[in-house]
């Protein structure tokens, strides 16, 4: 299984984007998944995740009330949904599985924001 993190950009300040994270099975294997993200000189930090059948989610709270995470388990995809960005937001970000006894991770996908 592997999965592919898309839908990274430029933007401006204010703006939104989507990011995608499909995998190449199925995503029902995967408890939770998560989108995490690392800035320059930063260290990789959770950003929002969600459990299995959008159960429960969770979120950082410099993102709370902006992004929306989700997921289709029909599409074997994770979404994340960034709005009111921030050049602060600026990182990139990458797609999480959880699995035992190895995770899977995404290779990331850049997101700029500009100010």
């Amino acid at each position: 299984v592997q999965l592919q993190a898309s839908g990274g950009g430029l933007v401006q300040a204010g703006g939104s984007l989507r990011l995608s994270c499909t995998s190449s099975g199925s995503i029902l294997i995967f408890s939770p998944m998560a989108w995490y993200r690392q800035a320059p000189g930063k260290q990789r930090e959770l950003v929002a995740s969600i459990t299995e059948e959008g159960g429960m989610t969770t979120y950082v709270d410099s993102v709370k009330g902006r992004f929306t995470i989700s997921r289709s388990d029909a599409k074997n995809t994770m979404y994340l949904q960034m709005n009111s960005l921030k050049p602060e937001d600026t990182a990139v970000y990458f797609c999480y599985g959880g699995f035992k006894p190895e995770p899977f991770w995404g290779q990331g996908t850049l997101v700029t924001v500009s100010s």
